[in-house]
């Protein structure tokens, strides 16, 4: 029945400014998500919303949103 097929045309995305960079990514996504839909470790990125800093224990309640400026650092161990 038409309508009840959902085909990746049909996924939302929005429009966001990664690291100086325009990306689209799902709608939807949690800081956390965000983080796993890049393939990085929420444990090892310092993230930054709109110039604000996100609370590492929010990761998963803090949704990214249409038009956000997102700044990500990821760090790296070694010695």
């Amino acid at each position: 029945e038409i309508g009840t097929r959902i085909s990746m045309a049909t996924i939302i995305d929005i429009a966001v400014l990664l690291n100086g960079e325009h990306r689209r990514v799902p709608a939807g996504l949690s800081v956390s998500a965000l983080a796993a839909f890049l393939d990085l470790d929420p444990a090892k990125i310092a993230v930054e919303r709109n110039r604000n800093i996100v609370v590492r224990s929010t990761f998963d309640s803090m949704m990214i949103t249409d038009g956000d400026e997102i700044e990500i650092v990821h760090f790296v161990g070694g010695g």
